[in-house]
């Protein structure tokens, strides 16, 4: 099967999230650099530094798009990607619902995506790479569930049942 590319929308709310996560993490040091002594302490200079370099590794981590190719969903990351076999693959839904009430377990909720491990009661515990909510595809595999955001929803979900048979 040829290479199909989906791109990965950003929704409102994350443009939002992400534009004023990234002032605040650009003025941060400049606030502190104007406040400082003449040497500052090595705490006050890793204060200075960290938020860059979270917004660094947010922007490495966002989301571009997904990729299928053979049996495998790649996620397309800045420079990088991250690939998932599809073997085992059991059912998939497009469900505009589905990352609802859920709660953040480890990862990044909102600084260029919602990309890391969430549960919630409808999913329990399951893996994010999301850029808009609306658009959740969620890919269920044996003892393992996976939720991304195409553009086309119902077309990746069309492709990915078609692996399933």
């Amino acid at each position: 099967m040829p290479l199909v590319v989906f791109q990965a929308p950003w929704s409102r709310q994350l443009k939002i999230i992400s534009s004023l996560s990234a002032f605040l993490l650009l003025a941060i040091p400049f606030v502190l650099i104007a406040k400082s002594q003449q040497s500052p302490s090595l705490l006050y200079s890793v204060a200075i530094a960290l938020p860059p370099v979270i917004l660094l590794l947010g922007a490495v981590f966002a989301i571009r798009g997904y990729t299928l190719a053979n049996d495998c969903l790649q996620i397309l990351r800045p420079g990088w990607r991250t690939s998932i076999s599809l073997e085992g693959l059991q059912e998939v839904k497009v469900d505009p619902t589905a990352m609802q009430g859920s709660v953040r377990i480890f990862g990044n909720s909102g600084l260029f995506g919602y990309i890391g491990l969430f549960q919630n009661q409808q999913l329990g515990r399951y893996r994010a790479f999301v850029t808009d909510q609306e658009k959740a595809v969620v890919l269920y595999f044996p003892g393992k569930t996976l939720v991304i955001t195409p553009d086309k929803p119902e077309r990746m979900a069309e492709l990915l049942r078609q692996r399933i048979r």
